[in-house]
């Protein structure tokens, strides 16, 4: 039995995972579970499942809960009690499925703590790399990725020469706007965005798979977790989504991981490694009903976002930090109605612009570069 704590667990990869873990109730149990504010979504979970402590968002959802759960759930706020239910001696894994950088203390407490480490979180990566996979080596402690892609990676990597590897593969949807150009989308509004050809996913990262700003921070992640410079790291769109990336080899053979598009497979492959499992929650893939499956190589004059988050990777330092916050600002304003979808990047390229870079930034340096640039970024929207 593997007892996990569960970081987002009302959002998109948090219900998924607690459907992995309710199809395998003699495999996994969930021991700790954090959520923000939604009580409507959390609640029936928290019954279900009978966490041993239970992190909210603030004081007030606290209140909100104390009388509705066994009173002999601990329940706990803030950064602090995220950190805590990270850490829950209980728990042997940690599934960081919360969207943003508040998932980087959580995820470096936890590995001080020696739980092995599920990563949805791609911010946790893309913002503090360096910190992260320092404190994995010197704790010895497994990171197993969620994200479809690096999933994918990570399987075509198993048994394999790494010596022999010439680079990493990662595909993209292209999002709700692939078959647009930038003239017409001028105009296009947050509905629009966040409807996926695909995938079914939460509006930030939705929004992000139109800028195909996610697929830049896949890059910055890919780099950090597989140890692979960026000249080796490419990408390119596949609508259909079913090879969900390759690895190429030094004899230019390629191993690929293929399936239809579904979060559980990945979710369920790092919960349950080194083994497997069934799964009947998906559908087996038929290649013959698929039919033709279409590559064709990214475009960064109409997705400049790749080319912003190569040029952050490779700048390295602080860079990453400001291009995660300024896009997580800028999609933010987005949603919020106040900038239209075309004024995403430039607000994210005027960060950068005006970064002064920290070459090996520490936690409190990368913290505050993250609080200056979302200031900066909505000091410039009127």
């Amino acid at each position: 039995m593997k007892h996990i704590s569960l970081l987002g667990a009302t959002g998109s990869v948090g219900t998924q995972t607690l459907a992995v873990v309710r199809e395998h109730p003699d495999q996994f149990s969930v021991s700790a579970f954090a959520f923000g504010e939604n009580v409507q979504t959390a609640l029936p979970l928290i019954r279900e499942f009978g966490p041993k402590l239970v992190a909210v968002k603030n004081k007030e959802t606290a209140e909100r809960i104390r009388n509705q759960i066994d009173g002999r759930i601990k329940i706990v706020y803030g950064l602090d009690g995220m950190i805590e239910a990270a850490v829950f001696p209980d728990s042997d894994m940690l599934v960081n499925a919360v969207l943003g950088s508040i998932g980087l203390e959580p995820t470096l407490a936890a590995i001080e703590a020696g739980k092995t480490i599920g990563l949805a979180n791609k911010e946790t990566l893309v913002t503090a790399g360096h910190l992260v996979m320092k404190r994995a080596e010197k704790f010895g402690v497994q990171i197993l990725p969620i994200d479809s892609e690096h999933s994918a990676i990570f399987q075509s990597l198993k048994g394999q020469d790494r010596t022999a590897l010439s680079r990493l593969i990662l595909t993209a949807s292209g999002g709700a706007f692939r078959d647009r150009t930038r003239a017409e989308l001028k105009y296009v509004t947050a509905a629009d965005a966040v409807k996926h050809p695909n995938w079914s996913m939460g509006a930030k990262i939705t929004v992000d798979t139109s800028t195909m700003m996610n697929k830049g921070l896949e890059v910055i992640e890919a780099h950090w977790l597989f140890d692979v410079p960026y000249d080796r790291i490419d990408t390119v769109i596949h609508r259909e989504s079913i090879v969900h990336s390759l690895v190429e080899y030094d004899d230019h053979s390629m191993i690929a991981q293929l399936g239809l598009p579904s979060m559980l497979v990945p979710i369920q492959y790092a919960l349950s490694y080194p083994s497997r499992l069934e799964l009947k929650q998906t559908k087996r893939l038929n290649l013959w009903e698929t039919g033709t499956l279409h590559f064709q190589k990214v475009d960064t004059v109409r997705f400049p976002a790749v080319k912003l988050a190569y040029e952050a990777g490779k700048a390295g330092g602080s860079m990453p930090t400001v291009l995660n916050a300024a896009n997580e600002t800028a999609v933010d304003l987005f949603l919020e109605g106040r900038i239209k979808f075309l004024e995403i990047e430039p607000l994210v390229k005027n960060a950068l612009d005006h970064h002064d870079l920290i070459p090996e930034p520490s936690l409190e340096m990368i913290e505050e570069t993250d609080r200056r640039t979302r200031e900066f970024v909505r000091s410039l929207v009127k």
